[in-house]
């Protein structure tokens, strides 16, 4: 009787060490608070990565919604470093400001949709900043925004940056200025909200004609019922204390976001 007790007493204290391993075990993700200036004004980004593995990884771009650099974009990083690359939250209002309120949002917003140059100016940094990681294959580049970031990585494709793809989610379309044929280097992946009341039936007809003329790959997809912020499973609660049409669909997030692993999968293995 003794013995079978003490058998299982060190069975016992073995699954408990095994179980409190386990727990201690280090995740494989590298999470960095990065800073890179532009114009005197300090920019703070989210770096992160699995550091398992010395083979090089693409480095993909996350540009925020308009409520600045938050817990949202950091998710997503962390979500493209799980899935093998090195991510990249940028900031893009400086400082890792943030907004609370669609004002506040709006007044950051505007600052940059008013000042291309400066826009364009960050997105650069931003884009040389993760080409410089070690760890980055500086041949496989993209991005990806939501909302207003959607907006400004469709932008930075029409500008003619070297990105292998961009993807924007629930995004703005409209073109500060048209995309032109032989200028634009990245497949354009576009996952819209068809119940979006920010995206018409016009701007996606003429978003359609500009990439069609400009002989741009893109594939653009509405998903049905699908309103704004549809990706972010916080918009619910920012809809309502705002009065805003932002509500969280997660059939069409976890489609969308499928939608992006395809095309990731595709042009990052030529």
């Amino acid at each position: 009787m003794k013995r079978h007790f003490i058998i299982a007493l060190i069975l016992s204290v073995t699954f408990i060490y095994s179980c409190t391993q386990k727990q201690e075990q280090k995740s494989p993700l590298v999470e960095q608070e990065v800073e890179y200036i532009v114009e005197g004004t300090t920019l703070k980004g989210y770096l992160v990565y699995n550091e398992n593995g010395d083979a090089k990884k693409p480095g993909i771009l996350v540009v925020h919604e308009w409520w600045g650099l938050n817990n949202y974009a950091r998710n997503r990083a962390r979500m493209l470093a799980e899935l093998g690359y090195v991510a990249l939250a940028l900031d893009m209002f400086g400082d890792g400001k943030q907004a609370n309120h669609p004002e506040d949002a709006q007044k950051f917003a505007m600052a940059l949709f008013s000042n291309v140059q400066m826009a364009e100016a960050r997105f650069t940094a931003a884009y040389d900043f993760i080409k410089s990681q070690k760890s980055v294959d500086k041949e496989n580049i993209g991005a990806i925004g939501y909302c207003f970031g959607g907006g400004i990585v469709l932008h930075m494709a029409r500008a003619g940056l070297d990105l292998k793809a961009v993807v924007s989610f629930h995004g703005g379309i409209e073109a500060v200025k048209p995309a032109e044929e032989g200028k634009v280097k990245s497949f354009i992946l576009v996952c819209n909200g068809a119940a979006d009341p920010f995206v018409n039936a016009a701007q996606i007809d003429t978003f359609k004609a500009e990439m069609e003329k400009a002989k741009v790959q893109y594939k653009f997809v509405n998903y049905e019922d699908a309103k704004h912020s549809f990706t972010n499973p916080g918009a619910d609660s920012m809809g309502t204390k705002f009065n805003m049409p932002l509500v969280y669909n997660e059939k069409a997030d976890k489609e969308s976001w499928q939608e992006m692993k395809n095309l990731f999968e595709r042009v990052f293995s030529k």
